[in-house]
């Protein structure tokens, strides 16, 4: 444990206790809202717009940016900046461009419940819909950096070893989401978002008393770090991931494309009329400007403070512990908690609601003996997306055993996967109609491939890179195979859809 005090560890204990119950109620609650594969998936107008904007802020800041980012800025300086003001600039643009056209296709379409099932039905397609929920599977990786957080925090400020925190994390969330789905999942975000802005805030009104200066605070811990290497000043850093203006370009069009991940566009598909996309966006846009600049400051006072820690990792946990009285780090501490388990919980409803909804209820019908009806083929699916939750948390946990050496890069990886094979079927489908599933599903597996490929082979060591020019073959690949193979039915089809 990072620190011996029994104030703070009862205190947080208690906490927990008491966050774990109402979630687990909120869980409950939810149950009459999840009897539906729909109602389990979106939760569609049953929760206000201003929480389900809550609720993408914080499904968006995941252990990514309470955990893995600052010990990225612990290590690597401020140019790790340049990530998180784009997370709030760049993302929330990427999210005003997106989110009024989706949610149109989305209505147009039938009501559609996923990021698969909205592909799908724009390119008429089963088969890309049943490969687009098994590329999600990628989204395993990104749920086995939420629980190295969350096990991270566990064993470094109560003492459970990694392994059970481990299992604690994937048990309760799987337990509420498995009640409550989408509208416990919304719910419970939204309260773990107020406690994440308080954090946040917190962490940088500390610097006054930690860093000292008055005004000047910044000033002073600026010089502090050049004090220590003047690498960690500058904007563009000698190593690390933000080592060049071509990596930086590649970080922000990761960001602006991050909004696409399919556990944060079904946060649009919750929203029940075209009105409420506003709140929807603005709280959205003002959660996310607190949870993800604020934060990784503390990465940067954690270098100047203890600038020997054994893990960047622990950075905002050690500082936390260090700089704040007992009752108010625990506050803080569960709030981290509550920031790793917003997107925990997404990623386990987006994944398994895709395997019910666009994997079995695609593949059941042609499976099945006898003609299954839309209801009871409903009823299966959701039944299915239910049981997948117990097998992708034993899954998760199994590839969390082994501690990864950054979390951040665990994270980015999973999600750069995804992102770069979905980017050219859902840009290229909004604007232009020659698209067909044959260029979508080529996009697909050659924008996801290529970057496995050059990740994984080291090809190109810098991931931002690799998945920037993945997604860029995936655009070429998918509008020279449109066009080799369109046809005027098939134009005309999403013409009529369109309008």
């Amino acid at each position: 444990m990072l620190t011996s005090s029994s104030v703070l560890l009862w205190t947080v204990i208690l906490l927990l206790a008491v966050y774990f119950a109402a979630v687990t109620w909120v869980g409950k609650k939810g149950r009459a809202h999840s009897q539906s594969m729909s109602g389990f998936a979106t939760a569609r107008g049953k929760v206000s717009p201003w929480l389900v904007g809550a609720s993408f802020a914080t499904s968006y800041a995941s252990a990514n940016l309470f955990i893995g980012v600052p010990g990225l800025a612990y290590e690597h300086g401020t140019a790790v900046l340049w990530y998180t003001l784009g997370c709030f600039g760049v993302s929330w643009v990427g999210l005003l461009l997106f989110a009024k056209t989706f949610w149109r296709y989305g209505k147009k379409f039938g009501h559609v419940s996923t990021l698969p099932e909205w592909l799908g039905k724009r390119y008429n397609s089963k088969a890309l819909q049943a490969i687009v929920s098994l590329l999600i599977l990628f989204n395993v990786y990104y749920i086995v950096g939420q629980n190295v957080g969350l096990a991270t925090i566990f064993e470094t400020v109560i003492g459970i070893p990694y392994f059970w925190g481990i299992i604690i994390g994937v048990a309760i969330t799987i337990l509420y989401i498995g009640l409550g789905g989408a509208f416990a999942q919304i719910i419970t975000d939204g309260i773990q978002g107020i406690l994440m802005a308080i954090t946040s805030i917190f962490i940088v009104v500390s610097f006054f008393w930690t860093i000292g200066g008055g005004w000047n605070v910044f000033g002073v811990l600026t010089d502090r770090l050049n004090s220590i290497d003047p690498n960690l000043t500058a904007a563009i850093a000698d190593g690390g991931p933000y080592n060049s203006a071509l990596a930086i370009m590649a970080v922000q069009f990761l960001l602006f494309s991050f909004v696409l991940m399919p556990h944060l566009l079904n946060k649009v598909l919750s929203i029940e009329k075209e009105e409420d996309l506003a709140p929807f966006t603005l709280s959205a846009g003002l959660v996310l400007c607190i949870i993800s600049t604020l934060m990784v400051l503390g990465g940067l006072a954690a270098r100047v403070l203890f600038p020997s820690l054994q893990s960047a990792d622990a950075a905002i946990p050690t500082y936390v512990i260090e700089a704040f009285p007992s009752v108010i780090a625990a506050i803080m501490i569960v709030g981290i908690i509550s920031a790793i388990l917003s997107s925990t919980d997404s990623l386990y409803l987006g994944i398994t609601t895709s395997i019910g909804n666009d994997l079995y209820r695609v593949v059941a019908p042609f499976l099945s003996s006898r003609k299954l009806s839309a209801k009871e083929l409903d009823n299966k699916s959701l039944k299915v997306a239910k049981g997948s939750l117990i097998v992708v948390g034993l899954l998760s946990l199994y590839f969390s055993l082994e501690r990864p050496e950054s979390l951040a890069f665990l994270i980015q990886f999973s999600f750069s996967a995804i992102i770069s094979g979905i980017i050219a079927p859902i840009t290229l489908g909004y604007f232009w109609n020659r698209a067909n599933h044959y260029g979508a599903i080529a996009a697909v597996v050659t924008g996801a491939s290529l970057y496995v490929t050059f990740t994984s082979l080291n090809l190109i060591g810098n991931i931002f890179i690799a998945m920037f020019f993945s997604a860029a073959a995936a655009f070429v690949i998918m509008g020279i195979v449109s066009v080799l193979t369109a046809n005027a039915k098939e134009e005309n089809l999403v013409l009529e859809k369109s309008s």
